[in-house]
């Protein structure tokens, strides 16, 4: 009994992770919690053992643009991993590292392209962006470290391959700890150039 009891409730979860995948997609909400509730309201959930992890719900997502981006989606996110390993190369010196939607496969049309570099200071980065002749804005990204800390690291947008790429810059040894993922709180997946080629060649 127990155990049919159980198989029900991760059916529960399951399907509440596809709503609010669809939610997401389909509206462009950012936020995997409201998406969540949202989702729970529509389904008449409310129990929170019933609530799927941030992690199923990004999943889900990736499983909803696959099943029904088609084609379409494909080739969009081969766009962006092609922008952002064009731009790894012009930043080479740098150490770059792709994260977040583009590389997880869950970018959208109003996604940028996430990468990570690494270096002495932020001024040097600026310097070599701007010797290229590329227009670009600086911001500042808060961060979550290990330590469970929510640190300022600045960084700098522009377009590159009609793609929007957001460089954020991290001392030279951040590249041994990324920061926490604000979807499951492990540490961010990051990926080099040659992974971005094989993610390439596979598509």
């Amino acid at each position: 009994m127990a155990r049919k009891r159980n198989n029900g409730t991760e059916r529960a979860r399951q399907v509440l992770a596809q709503e609010a995948a669809r939610i997401i997609v389909d509206h462009g909400i950012r936020d995997y919690r409201v998406a969540k509730q949202k989702a729970a309201e529509r389904l008449g959930v409310s129990s929170r053992g019933s609530l799927p992890g941030n992690a199923e719900i990004e999943a889900a997502v990736v499983d909803h643009l696959q099943i029904f981006g088609g084609e379409s989606h494909a080739d969009l996110l081969r766009l962006m991993r092609t922008a952002a390993l064009s731009a790894m190369e012009l930043l080479g010196d740098f150490s770059p590292r792709l994260v977040g939607p583009v590389l997880i496969g869950t970018a959208d049309d109003n996604s940028a392209v996430n990468l990570h570099l690494f270096a002495d200071s932020a001024e040097m980065i600026a310097m070599e962006i701007g010797d290229m002749g590329i227009q670009f804005r600086p911001y500042e990204r808060r961060l979550k470290s290990r330590r469970g800390q929510v640190e300022l690291y600045p960084g700098f947008e522009f377009s590159h391959c009609n793609e929007t790429i957001q460089a954020t810059v991290f001392p030279i040894d951040g590249i041994r700890q990324a920061p926490m993922s604000p979807i499951d709180g492990k540490p961010m997946k990051r990926v080099d150039r040659e992974s971005v080629q094989a993610l390439l060649e596979h598509k």
